[in-house]
């Protein structure tokens, strides 16, 4: 998919995190973790190797245990808790691209984490005063990468109608929390995923200078022979992730092709890449990527940044690293952004954004 030539583009107008309460990492393992893990070394170990200081959760375990909650009521609550959450991010994106509720055409709403017939598509879109006519997609399942296909659906709306579009991810882990048991992959899926919504809005643009980011190109790759590595498994007690200790090295083997297929069809090679938003699937997944692609050291701070103070939010995270690196001024430059992302399948996304040239 290229949907980024001159006078047909779809271009990043606005932007926007909404988070619940915060939770301090250290906090979580003094009061809730190490007393059900026996004061465990190595799952210490293991937890603190998170990266994470911070995460927000709509349910803080040491104040409301959902583990033992039946997937019914952990998606009751789930409808309770992601319209508020939804409706906070998509509000304070359209203020941010200067558009209102009723100027959308399309609105896409990316989770993995719960669901409701009818969707929160049609709760938000009605709540905030989109048109009845406004176009509306749900993807779910898809896992960390899924704001990518996400784009990439919204992105070739905005190019085919010309029209704006909004896209949110809305993820609530916490709903998800396992019963604490001394397996250590739970211990690390327990340290890593966090809550959070993040919206951007798109609309129709020539790609040019002052016009911001345009939606160039989106590329994936899918090595099923490794789809038991990372999965998002529907249980009585929620959903349960497993995590496979040899994702880095499937990413190992994929990161570097894909980059350079999606960079070689515009003339483009790393180093000229102005900034990278990389999920941060872990400190590993961050080292693997950066070690194979040969960045610069400070190439992955924003996504170390976002690891560090918000944890893994699952889809909503490549857009909160967006907003880092744009509040940090990274995106001012106009260079090209690569946005990467991993999740089940094992599926590798990625997406080039380019300023005007």
């Amino acid at each position: 998919m290229t949907a980024g030539t001159t006078g047909s583009a779809a271009v990043i107008a606005g932007g926007a995190c909404a988070f619940p309460a915060r939770m301090d990492q250290d906090a979580l393992w003094t009061d809730f973790f190490a007393p059900r893990l026996g004061n465990s070394r190595v799952a210490e170990r293991l937890y603190r190797a998170a990266g994470v200081r911070y995460r927000h959760a709509v349910a803080d375990p040491v104040v409301e245990d959902v583990s033992t909650w039946s997937t019914q009521r952990r998606m009751e609550r789930y409808i309770d808790e992601a319209p508020g959450l939804g409706k906070e991010a998509v509000s304070a994106a359209l203020a941010d691209a200067g558009l209102s509720a009723d100027e959308v055409g399309m609105f896409a709403v990316v989770s993995c984490t719960g669901y409701t017939t009818p969707g929160l598509d049609i709760r938000l879109a009605a709540d905030l005063g989109m048109p009845a006519d406004v176009q509306r997609l749900m993807i779910g399942h898809m896992g960390c990468y899924a704001a990518l296909p996400g784009l990439g659906a919204v992105s070739d709306y905005v190019v085919a109608r010309r029209r704006p579009a909004v896209l949110l991810c809305l993820e609530l882990t916490s709903l998800h929390a396992q019963p604490t048991t001394d397996d250590l992959s739970q211990v690390i899926t327990h340290a890593l995923f966090a809550d959070a919504a993040a919206a951007v809005v798109l609309r129709p643009g020539d790609g040019g200078p002052g016009s911001g980011l345009r939606i160039a190109d989106v590329a994936a790759r899918t090595d099923p022979a490794t789809s038991d590595h990372m999965r998002w498994d529907i249980t009585d007690l929620g959903f349960r992730m497993e995590l496979s200790p040899e994702v880095p090295t499937v990413l190992a083997r994929h990161v570097g092709p894909l980059v350079e297929d999606l960079l070689g069809r515009h003339g483009l090679a790393v180093d000229d890449v102005g900034a990278w938003a990389v999920h941060p699937g872990g400190p590993r997944i961050l080292d693997t990527v950066a070690r194979e692609l040969e960045l610069p050291a400070d190439a992955l701070d924003a996504s170390r940044t976002v690891l560090r103070e918000c944890g893994n939010c699952s889809s909503a995270t490549v857009l909160i690293i967006l907003e880092e690196l744009r509040r940090t001024g990274k995106l001012a430059s106009g260079g090209p952004v690569v946005v990467l992302a991993f999740g089940p399948g094992l599926t590798l996304y990625a997406a080039l954004l380019r300023g005007g040239t």
